[in-house]
Order: C-alpha cells, then sequence, then structure tokens
C-alpha cells in the first residue's frame, strides 16, 4: 500500500519520508527542476485530497514546503535558477497562499519563508505581479490573527521586505495600493467622519498590517515603524497615495496612538533610584530614598514605568521619522492637526491642567512628561506645535503657498473648525493657565520632587528651544544697542572676582587647572551647540572679521532680538531664592538649579549684564585715570610720535577710549546672581569658624570625587558590582533620572540621552550594595561604617565621621526644604529658631534681587549633616569655576566686550 501511495502522491507513511531525504541529491540544474516539480505535484495532490484537519496532510506540507524552500534558497548561490523560474511562470504562490492560510504554524512558518524567498529574487519581478500581490496579502491577512509571537519577527520582517522593495522600485505601488475611484462619496461623509477618515483595509492592506506594530518594541516594532515610512515617503504631491492618506484614517491613528500610549504612563509619579544606580553624589550627602510608595504613586524605576515610557518615547521619534520623510506637506499638515485635537487639546494639557502638589505626584508626573517629549522631539513643525499650544502662543502664520490649496486640505480643514466648533464651550484654554504659569507655580512648592522636575524641564527648554522662552518662560528687556557694553578692563576684574571667590570657598589643588579647562572646552561646544548661537555662528562672515555675531532676529519660528534678563523676572527671583538656601537645598535640587543659571547665559542674543555680570552703566572711574592720561599724550606731543594737528584730536579720543576700556572700573550696583555667590562665599568663611577642619575635610572630599572609577572601593573596601543587562539597558534610557559626577564628562547638561542637565560633570558610579539599606541612629548609615571599618579603607572614617556630624543653617529665616513625607525628623533634631543671619547670608539676596517681597517669615530649622554641606560646598566651587570658564568663552566667541 505505501508503495501505490508514493507512486500517486499519497501521504506515505513517517518511513517513507526519511527514505526520500535519503535519495542522492541532484546534482545539473535539469535534475534540480525535475526534484522541484515532483515535490511540487506532490504538495498539490495533497492539498487537493486531503480533508480538513487531517494532521497526516498537515505532515506533508511541512516537509514539502520545507524542502521547496530550501532549493530556492540553494539556487540563489547558483548561475542557473531553473526552480525558481517556474515558480514565477506556473504561479506557485497562489495555491502556496491557500494552503497556508488555514494550515498549522509549522506549515505557515515555512510558507512565510517561500514567500520571503520569492520577494528577495533578483530574476523574478515577483512583486510587479498583481496575483502575487493579492495571494500575499490574502495569506499574510489570514495569518495575523493568528501568528504565534515566536514567528512575529519573520512576519513583520516580511513585510518590511516589500515596503523596502517599493521604495526601491515606485513603479510596482499601483500593485499593492488599489487607487479609491472618484465614486467614493468623501464629502458626504459627516464631518467628524471626514475628520478621522475613512478606514478601507482593502485598498492597501500592507499599509494596515505594517500599523498594527508600529506601537511594539524591539526587532518586531522597528521593521514595522521603518517599512511604514518607505510607504509615507513614496507619497508624492498630487498622488493618488497622498489623496488616500488623506482621506483614510492614518492621521487619526498615529494620533491616537500617541494618546493611547500615553495614557500607559502613570498619573503619580516618583523619582528615585534603585539601591544599585544611586549615585554616589547623592549617597554623600542626606538623601533619603523613599521606603515605601504612596497610594497610586509610581516609582521611576519600576520595570512596568520604564517600559511604558521607552515604548511612548520610540513612538514620538517615529511620528518625527514620518515628518521628516514624508514629502506632502498636506499630509504632514494633517498629521499635525490631528495631533494637535486628539493628544495636546485632549490629553496632554488636561493632564497638566488638572496636576497637583498636594496629591502625590502628579505635578511631578506631567512636568516629567514634558520635559522628556520635548527632550526627545527635534522636528521644528512639532515643537512649534507643542510650545506654541502650551504656552498660548500666536499660531504662526503659514507660508503662502503656490496655488490654492487641494480640495482634500480644505476639507480637513473644514473638519477640523468644526470639531472646534463641537467641542464643549466651558473647556478650559491654555489662554487661562498655560506651562509658563504650571512652571512659576510649581517653582515655590515646598516638595522637592516638585521643585526638581520644574527645574528640568525649565533647562530643556532654555538649552533645545530657546526662542519659545523669550518674553513667555523669562521676561527680557529688548535691546536696541547691539554692540558689547563690557570693556576689557571690566571683565579682568570680573574674571579675578570669580577665582577670587573659587579659592575662597574651597581649598584649591593640581586639579584646579585641568578642571577649568575641561569646563572651556564643555562651554566651547554649549555655546556652539545652542540654538540660537548656531545659526548666529553659521552667518558670521569671516571677510569682515566677525563683527555679524548678533543678526537682528534668525529664521527660526520666533523673533529673536538682543536682549537681557530683567530684575523683576519671576523665573530669575526664584532661581536667586533658591540660590540663597544652596547649602541646605539637596544636592540634586542644586545640581540641576546651577544647570539652569548656565543655560540662561548660553544664548549668544542674551546679555548677561545686570543680571549675572556687571552692567556697563554702573561703571565708575576715578579722576586719576584722567590726569595720567593728559601726562602720556603729553609726553607723546614731546616724542613727536603724533600726527599732523588735523589728526590730533581724533587720536586722542582714542587713545582715551583705550586707556578707559583697559581700566578696571567700580561698580555701584552688584548683579542678583554674583551678589548671592558673594553671600554664599561669605557663609562658607562662617562655617570654617565654626567648624576648624572643614578644609580638611573639603580636600578628602574632593579626593574621592577626584577618583570616581575607585570611589566605591576606597570607602567601602569592596569593588563596584558590574551592572547587569537590565541595569545597562535602563540606564541607557533613563540616564535623565541620574546625577553623578565626574571631572571627565561630555558638556554638562546637554547628555544626548540625559535631560537633567546637571552643573557639575558626570560619570555614573556604583555605589556598593546594601551600604543604605538599613536605619540606623544615623541616617542611612551602616553601623559597619563606624569604628573599625573606618581603619580598614581610606575614606571609611571620612563617610561615617561627616554622616554623623549636624550642621545648622547659618539662617534659619531662609526657605528650608521639608523633610521627605516618610522621612518625619529622623533627619536632625527640629527646632524654631530666628537667629539673625552670619556672615552676610542669602537672605538679603533672596529678598532684594529676587527671594520674595515683604516680611520674612520663621520658618522651621532641619539640621544637614557635615557631609552634605561638604558636597554642596564642592558644587558651588565647581559651579562658580563653570561661570567664569562660560565668561571667558563668551568674550572670545560673541565678542562680549569691547577694546576701544
Amino acid at each position: 500500500m505505501d508503495f501505490w501511495n508514493r507512486l500517486i502522491g499519497g501521504t506515505g507513511s513517517s518511513s517513507g519520508l526519511q527514505r526520500r531525504k535519503e535519495l542522492p541529491q541532484p546534482t545539473t540544474p535539469d535534475e534540480r527542476l525535475q526534484k522541484f516539480k515532483r515535490i511540487w505535484k506532490q504538495i498539490l495532490h495533497t492539498w487537493r485530497n486531503a480533508r480538513e484537519n487531517d494532521e497526516n496532510s498537515q505532515d506533508v506540507f511541512h516537509e514539502h514546503i520545507k524542502a521547496l524552500s530550501e532549493m530556492l534558497i540553494e539556487e540563489e548561490k547558483r548561475a542557473h535558477r531553473l526552480c525558481m523560474s517556474f515558480v514565477y511562470e506556473n504561479q506557485v504562490h497562489i495555491a502556496l497562499s491557500k494552503i497556508g492560510q488555514t494550515a498549522r504554524l509549522d506549515v505557515v512558518k515555512e510558507a512565510m519563508l517561500t514567500f520571503s524567498t520569492m520577494v528577495e529574487s533578483q530574476d523574478e519581478n515577483f512583486l510587479g505581479q498583481e496575483s502575487f500581490a493579492q495571494s500575499l496579502m490574502d495569506f499574510l491577512r489570514k495569518i495575523s490573527y493568528k501568528v504565534d509571537p515566536t514567528l512575529l519577527n519573520e512576519f513583520v520582517e516580511l513585510l518590511f521586505n516589500i515596503s523596502a522593495k517599493i521604495r526601491q522600485t515606485p513603479d510596482i505601488l499601483p500593485v499593492w495600493f488599489t487607487s479609491p475611484g472618484p465614486e467614493r462619496e468623501y464629502d458626504n461623509l459627516p464631518q467628524q467622519m471626514q475628520f478621522a477618515g475613512i478606514t478601507n483595509k482593502e485598498d492597501f492592506p500592507l499599509f494596515y498590517l505594517l500599523i498594527q506594530f508600529v506601537y511594539r518594541e524591539g526587532r518586531v516594532g522597528d521593521f514595522a515603524r521603518t517599512g511604514l515610512l518607505y510607504i509615507i515617503e513614496a507619497a508624492t504631491p498630487g498622488s493618488e497615495l497622498e489623496r488616500w492618506m488623506l482621506e483614510s484614517d492614518l492621521a487619526t491613528l498615529m494620533a491616537s496612538g500617541v494618546g493611547a500610549l500615553y495614557s500607559q504612563l502613570g498619573r503619580k509619579l516618583l523619582v528615585t533610584y534603585s539601591e544599585e544606580e544611586q549615585p554616589t553624589i547623592l549617597t554623600l550627602s542626606d538623601y533619603s530614598p523613599s521606603e515605601y510608595l504612596p497610594f497610586e504613586v509610581e516609582s521611576s524605576t519600576s520595570p512596568d514605568f520604564q517600559t511604558h515610557l521607552e515604548t511612548f518615547l520610540s513612538f514620538l521619534t517615529f511620528w518625527q521619522d514620518v515628518l521628516n520623510h514624508c514629502k506632502s506637506a498636506e499630509v504632514k499638515q494633517a498629521l499635525l492637526d490631528h495631533f494637535r485635537v486628539l493628544f495636546l487639546q485632549q490629553l496632554l494639557y488636561p493632564s497638566l491642567l488638572e496636576s497637583s502638589d498636594v496629591d502625590g505626584g502628579s505635578s511631578v508626573a506631567v512636568l516629567t512628561y514634558v520635559r522628556v517629549i520635548l527632550d526627545t522631539l527635534e522636528h521644528p513643525d512639532i515643537i512649534n506645535l507643542i510650545l506654541s499650544y502650551l504656552m498660548a502662543l500666536p499660531e504662526k502664520a503659514s507660508a503662502p503657498t503656490s496655488g490654492p490649496p487641494s480640495p482634500n486640505v480644505a476639507r480637513r480643514r473644514k473638519s477640523l473648525d468644526l470639531l472646534k466648533l463641537m467641542s464643549s464651550p466651558t473647556a478650559e484654554s491654555p489662554a487661562l493657565f498655560n506651562l509658563v504659569d504650571l512652571i512659576l507655580t510649581s517653582l515655590k512648592s515646598r516638595s522637592q520632587q516638585t521643585v526638581a522636575a520644574t527645574l528640568r524641564l525649565v533647562s530643556i527648554i532654555l538649552r533645545k528651544h530657546h526662542p519659545y522662552s523669550i518674553d513667555t518662560l523669562v521676561k527680557i528687556n529688548r535691546l536696541q544697542d547691539k554692540g558689547p557694553g563690557r570693556t576689557i578692563g571690566a571683565h579682568n576684574k570680573e574674571m579675578n572676582l570669580f577665582f577670587s571667590m573659587i579659592g575662597r570657598i574651597g581649598p584649591e589643588d593640581e586639579s584646579s587647572a585641568d578642571s577649568y579647562e575641561t569646563y572651556l572646552k564643555d562651554n566651547l561646544e554649549l555655546l556652539e551647540c545652542h540654538p540660537c548661537s548656531a545659526k548666529a555662528l553659521a552667518d558670521k562672515n569671516p571677510q569682515d572679521g566677525g563683527r555679524d555675531v548678533h543678526p537682528e532676529a534668525s529664521d527660526g519660528p520666533r523673533e529673536v532680538y538682543m536682549h537681557t534678563i530683567r530684575l523683576d523676572d519671576p523665573l530669575l527671583k526664584s532661581v536667586i531664592g533658591m540660590l540663597s538656601t544652596f547649602f541646605s537645598n539637596t544636592v540634586e535640587t542644586n545640581l540641576i538649579l546651577t544647570s539652569v543659571v548656565v543655560d540662561l547665559a548660553t544664548c549668544c542674543y542674551m546679555r548677561p549684564e545686570g543680571w549675572l555680570l556687571f552692567d556697563p552703566a554702573t561703571y565708575e572711574y576715578d579722576n586719576d585715570s584722567e590726569a595720567e592720561m593728559d601726562e602720556e599724550w603729553q609726553e607723546l606731543m614731546e616724542d613727536g610720535e603724533l600726527g599732523d594737528d588735523i589728526l590730533e584730536e581724533l587720536e586722542k579720543k582714542q587713545m582715551r577710549a583705550l586707556k578707559r576700556a583697559r581700566k578696571e572700573p567700580g561698580w555701584t550696583k552688584v548683579p542678583p546672581v554674583m551678589e548671592v555667590l558673594q553671600n554664599l562665599t561669605s557663609q562658607i568663611q562662617a562655617y570654617r569658624r565654626e567648624i576648624p577642619d572643614l578644609d580638611d575635610k573639603l580636600a578628602e572630599r574632593k579626593n574621592a570625587f577626584r577618583l570616581p572609577d575607585n570611589l566605591d572601593e576606597a570607602m567601602y573596601g569592596q569593588a563596584p558590582p558590574a551592572p547587569t543587562q537590565a541595569q545597562a539597558r535602563s540606564a541607557a534610557i533613563f540616564d535623565s533620572f541620574r546625577s553623578t559626577i565626574s571631572p571627565n564628562s561630555t558638556v554638562r547638561g546637554r547628555e544626548p540621552d540625559n535631560g537633567s542637565g546637571y552643573s557639575t560633570p558626570s560619570k555614573k558610579v556604583h555605589p556598593r550594595p546594601g551600604v543604605f539599606s538599613n536605619t540606623s541612629s544615623v541616617r542611612g548609615i551602616s553601623p559597619s561604617l563606624g569604628g573599625g571599618a573606618g581603619a580598614a579603607v581610606p575614606f571609611g572614617s571620612h563617610v561615617a565621621d561627616t554622616s554623623m556630624r549636624k550642621v545648622k543653617p547659618l539662617n534659619p529665616m531662609q526657605f528650608m526644604p521639608p523633610p521627605p513625607e516618610e522621612e518625619g525628623s529622623a533627619s536632625g533634631t527640629v527646632t524654631r529658631s530666628e537667629t539673625p543671619v552670619e556672615g552676610g547670608g542669602g537672605a538679603a539676596a533672596a529678598n532684594t534681587a529676587g527671594g520674595g517681597a515683604g516680611t520674612v517669615t520663621p520658618q522651621v530649622e532641619r539640621e544637614f549633616s557635615l557631609s552634605h554641606l561638604l558636597t554642596n560646598v564642592l558644587i558651588l566651587q565647581e559651579f562658580v569655576m563653570e561661570l567664569a570658564a562660560l565668561t571667558q568663552v563668551r568674550a572670545s566667541l560673541f565678542e562680549d566686550i569691547k577694546f576701544v
């Protein structure tokens, strides 16, 4: 019986299948073709005679289709490809598609591999054959509902290969895309349906198959998003594909996808650090990790949160890629319109409006999400849309087109306008409460989590989207005089003042010069890469000596002009107020705060005079300089070094200007930032009187931070653990939640994947696990670090000693950050004090320069450790050094100073 079954192409037995494997392999192209035909006939016979759900037939399909696929793959390596020609001429794909639609998963896998081989064929034009496209799409649409996760990569990769071929050969697009005929009554649809678009998977099944997987992560999502980009790229202006995309639900699916992924993010967020990822700079402070999460609050280290945020940011990046690759301005505008209505108006802005500081972290969540959105996106159109809407800016007038808008655009605009009219008349608008209002309100919060999240957002806006901050987030005065105002003499005196403060803050050593050189390089790159400065520097004409560094306005989304910050600016006042409490602030807050100050001064259109550096209007010169100049002038006349009488007065005027520019002036009014820095330096002098060994401890702490790679081993006698694969992946995506310190970092605050913008250079170090996992009488310090542990390791005693010693703030009337909700009074004795500031503390600066108006009410005093003070003092010293480097680089790059 087995003989007859094999003779007529029946199913046979397993022993028969094994014997077929043992047959001699064909050696010539004709022999391979004959074998290929024989196997194909057996497949057709089994298919035509097989019963439904016949496992024996499925076994034959699996074995024979696999054999066909292997023969086709092997034939690709040879010169003669007769089997592939047979497949093309006899339209094998038709039967193969029908078999695969009802087959088992293992048969489906082999069928997909065979189809992939046909798609990749270089000799036969399968993709240009309508029957092939129809058969393949029928097969893929049928199995898309039951494809196993193990086959998902192969499934989406096959879709991607088809899209790549369409991109390479646009002429085959009509085979895969059925153009909608003029009989489609799009005009007769209701306005809301026109806005949502028509869903018709029969027109372009490849498009809808790809869009199912654009939200996935890993290879599946990457292949799906790239394949869809190739299709969108094919929509040239005036094409049928462009018309189909405008009438389809592409824009609705894209915008609603963003909203769906955003809705998966936690409504309340607590930025935390895992034991393995806690930065050492926070370890050497009074940072207290949260021991529990309040109700409905999600931790930033949660694997679920990280996965959801990663997926959301990946889809935002895909949105940006779509706008970059789309050649149709009408399709891009439709996408942006739907993004505004379905995401900004209906999801992002309502969450911003409903955020609160007292419900456990919704403000932190919204501020963080807005920051990562602005940090991830770079396309000017979508950035302009987001910030213009959230900041309630006037809509930018679109550029005039060469002709009237197409009927598609007109219909879309009409439906969009109708949708606006149908929205609730009582709905809140950014004109009443916008992102700037939320930022200024959150900076006054008593929650350090909210303040830190707000400062991070401010840093991103100032650094990456500075034109949108002018006269919105930052209140400014427009300057009519575009020339430099500061003199070389004043510049030298300001630099000497910076270096004097650096020496008074803490001990200097041989590494200070190297650190300053690093800051010079970092600030040069920071200024050159600034969105405003980059444009101005690119426009500079080398032939005129670079005098056109400051054009009147850039070609960006908003007009940019020479300006300076007003002293009554609410943001500047908040920054000054927080700087005045620098030593009692959390380390994380100080790192971001110093970054904001630097970001305020990096734009070439922003003049630092008046708020950071001394205003030329306040320069004072003594009368002796005029007498000295007259004496020198008389000597030159006696020596005969002057020209004729006609030029004598002009030369005298130029000489007087040159001498005045080189002379160091006095000044009557100290800028608010400089004043608070001087006050903080004076406070350190007062601390030295109270803590005799302060300089020694500062030197030890600086030595510890100088060796970040070996810091854990030096402090705890144990090498840092190697990060796991999950930790490394998390660190690559969520570096914006970290803050570390190192003298060899990239530009401070401008790392590509770090949105925190910290002021000091950073480098990841891995603290010893479990060091702060238990609670003891000394906050966060393991008992093993005291006593004998200190003698065994170099910095063990330093950590234990400085963490146990408590320091009182010199100015208890300043704003003091509240303790964490779960911390209680464990961080120190809570007392109430009204002791006046010692050593010229920052309260005066906070009141006169922006700390607030009215009577300062006594605040609850909270002690902090000497370790916390040491870390903040070193941050302050690095910050002043960075300001000095920034001032020097600005003077040379932007020509901020004058010599005559």
